[in-house]
């Protein structure tokens, strides 16, 4: 085999665990095998599909999650099983669980530093920002991914990081991260991956600032529940801001009109998932007391998304892998505007295989209905290959 990256993806849309890993397995098989990725609907039999899996790719390293809806080859789908195998001599990947029950930020860190040392240099160099991302996977109902970003992107030394909240479907009820041969819950993984290939980690979110700004004035960020805005009940609150009645506030409002906050001169959108019987608000990203939060207000996704790999191409040329973790509340915006066929024709394009997120991580951020990824392009010297 050559030092060119080789990357095969695959999708089945058989209800059998057996048969569905199977057929994925038949798609991404191939030597030298790296890193395998897969997504899956969260109504399979987990066991049953983990031990399919598990049977057939063995020692090699993979990783998944239950999704929300899944990115495939064919666009976005609902109920399938789908995935990508990376493989080529001159790409390194450590990869290892981290316990989300209790999160131990200390022995976090010690691990992220251990990954990094595992792919040990290269020409004598140590991994670095340039030639090595990282990827993560976290159960999306275990409400850790502030903690868990923040600390692991302390001790990447710069190295990028992109990721996605596994999810059920909005049943909210259970959601799983797959590693060494299991579907676990609180549980993360964090994947880093080492390549002479060029790649770029990118964002993009649908959404401009309004000139409407609130202030968090009672929260509990554990729970992400917001109890005051402008020194108000805050469900009240925010439907005056918006301009609606209280009894009006919809998980449609809610997705219509999500909050953005600045972070280093830039803004980071903050979903809210419900209003409750006190008036409270839940977030689906923890909020602290005194931020400072502006109402957002949406622009085209189909053009906002185009944009985006229009950046990433002028970066890369044509991408051979974007791994891409998309938040739900995009997901049913796109079924809403009647939207999903036309951007699963744009990810099918670029090549993405990802799914739908119950939140997205990008760097030291864990952020909601934004499209987070890692774009793998080729080598110059193998462009006219």
């Amino acid at each position: 085999m050559t030092d060119a990256i080789s990357i095969r993806k695959g999708t089945s849309r058989l209800r059998d665990p057996e048969l569905a890993a199977a057929e994925l397995f038949a798609a991404l098989d191939q030597p030298d095998i790296q890193l395998v990725v897969f997504y899956c609907a969260a109504d399979f039999d987990l066991p049953a599909l983990a031990k399919a899996l598990h049977s057939r790719f063995h020692t090699i390293n993979i990783v998944g999650c239950t999704t929300a809806g899944e990115i495939t080859p064919q666009g976005y789908l609902a109920g399938a099983l789908t995935g990508f195998s990376l493989a080529a001599p001159t790409v390194d990947v450590a990869m290892q669980a981290i316990p989300l029950d209790p999160f131990d930020s200390v022995s976090t860190g010690t691990t992220v530093t251990a990954l990094i040392k595992q792919l040990g240099s290269r020409n004598g160099l140590p991994p670095g920002a340039t030639d090595t991302f990282a990827f993560l996977l976290i159960d999306g109902l275990a409400m850790q991914e502030e903690l868990v970003v923040s600390c692991i992107h302390q001790q990447l030394q710069g190295i990028d990081m992109i990721g996605g909240s596994a999810a059920d479907d909005t049943r909210f009820a259970a959601t799983y991260v797959y590693h060494n041969g299991q579907f676990r819950q609180n549980i993360a993984v964090l994947t880093l991956v080492r390549s002479d290939l060029p790649f770029v980690a990118f964002r993009t979110q649908h959404f401009t600032r309004s000139n409407k700004r609130m202030v968090v004035t009672r929260a509990d960020p554990a729970k992400r529940l917001v109890f005051e805005i402008n020194g108000r009940p805050a469900g009240r609150e925010f439907a005056r801001l918006v301009d609606l009645n209280l009894t009006e506030l919809t998980p449609q409002i809610f997705a219509t009109h999500p909050v953005v906050v600045r972070v280093g001169g830039q803004y980071f959108v903050r979903s809210i998932g419900m209003v409750n019987p006190d008036e409270s608000l839940t977030f689906f990203c923890a909020i602290d007391e005194g931020i400072v939060l502006t109402i957002a207000k949406g622009v085209d996704m189909v053009e906002n998304l185009e944009q985006a790999f229009d950046e990433v191409r002028a970066k890369l040329g044509e991408p051979l892998l974007v791994l891409g973790c998309d938040c739900v509340l995009r997901r049913l915006e796109t079924e809403r505007e009647d939207i999903k066929d036309r951007i699963g024709a744009i990810f099918a394009a670029n090549n993405v295989v990802g799914f739908a997120t119950y939140g997205e991580q990008f760097n030291s951020m864990h952020v909601n209905q934004t499209f987070t990824g890692i774009a793998i392009g080729r080598r110059a010297s193998d462009a006219g290959n």
